[in-house]
């Protein structure tokens, strides 16, 4: 192939951008061109106008939904071919370059564009109440049928698809609220999901399984599982949970906040115990009446902790 008849590439930025609204994550999401679908905010880098790849995304984002963003990490760049070309296509690739990044919101209706429930998009995720029925009834099944037909066969790390199933979806008491990524890129190996139908990869499963989840433009799934599985680890070690909460909380909001990121139920008092401990909040002296009760204490992020120590972050155990 000569160099005039190569594919061109563009370089976008594709943000997972997270708040908190009413105790539950969500991300800014925007229709697809046909808008059966949602996908993550992407605008494109210019090396121009940019200096760096985050000042860009600061920039349009602002523009376009006039988030006004706080932590904002680089998570990987995406650029595998089925994210979004087709054999013989012309057009420009697209290589999007993801972020997770974290804004605070009061209400869905703040914002020029709309927020969504981010356990809509990975509902297998969501173990605050209980394990999610949608592992049980179709997730466990399809996974399970697809493994045997080749259990032993390994992957990149030497773990037999008999294994992952039972790592990732099995075995409850060992599952780790970090692994979202890993859940999603195994459903999408097995076939079980939209975008592998979309990318000619779909299992004869994928239709007795059922829809799991609901699909995003191109690859932007994978993204926000990256996002989830990135904050659930970062919010251990360092306090990135406060650059969600507003600037005074109560300690109900703050694990309200905590279990939603973790999509885990956390133990009260552990919790408190641990954050009272931890010293990364202080009390303001100040009382709220919105809680249906008696009153609460308010506090905030004590921002002395990030000179003390270098992990400053929530690692707490979930309810037995």
């Amino acid at each position: 192939m000569s160099h005039d008849q190569r594919t061109p590439i563009e370089v976008n930025l594709t943000a997972a951008i997270v708040a908190i609204v009413e105790d539950e994550p969500m991300i800014l999401v925007a229709d697809d061109a046909t808008g059966r679908m949602a996908a993550l905010p992407s605008g494109p880098f210019d090396p121009v106008a940019h200096r760096t790849f985050e000042i860009g995304l600061r920039e349009w984002v602002r523009e376009q939904t006039g988030a006004p963003l706080g932590y904002v990490e680089q998570l990987y760049t995406f650029g595998d071919r089925g994210r979004n070309a087709q054999a013989g296509d012309r057009d420009p690739h697209v290589v999007s370059v993801g972020y997770l990044a974290l804004t605070r919101v009061a209400s869905e209706s703040d914002e020029r564009a709309p927020y969504r429930g981010w356990y809509a998009f990975l509902p297998w995720e969501d173990w605050r109440v209980r394990k999610p029925p949608i592992i049980e009834e179709k997730i466990l099944p399809a996974l399970e049928t697809w493994a045997a037909r080749d259990p032993d066969r390994p992957n990149a790390y030497g773990l037999s698809r008999t294994e992952r199933v039972r790592m990732l979806f099995s075995d409850d008491k060992n599952f780790s609220d970090e692994n979202a990524l890993d859940r999603y890129q195994l459903l999408y190996e097995a076939g079980l999901v939209e975008e592998a139908r979309r990318d000619g990869r779909a299992s004869p499963l994928i239709d007795e399984a059922g829809p799991l989840g609901e699909p995003m433009r191109h690859d932007h799934r994978r993204i926000l599982a990256t996002a989830i599985g990135r904050l659930r680890a970062k919010m251990k070690y360092r306090p990135v949970i406060f650059e969600l909460m507003p600037p005074a909380f109560t300690l109900t909001a703050l694990q309200r906040t905590a279990e939603a990121i973790s999509g885990r139920t956390l133990h009260k008092q552990n919790f408190r115990r641990f954050v009272e401990t931890a010293a990364v909040v202080e009390p303001t002296g100040e009382f709220t009446h919105h809680t249906g009760g008696r009153p609460a204490a308010l506090f905030r992020f004590r921002r002395e902790v990030l000179q003390e120590r270098p992990a400053a972050g929530l690692r707490v155990g979930v309810r037995g």
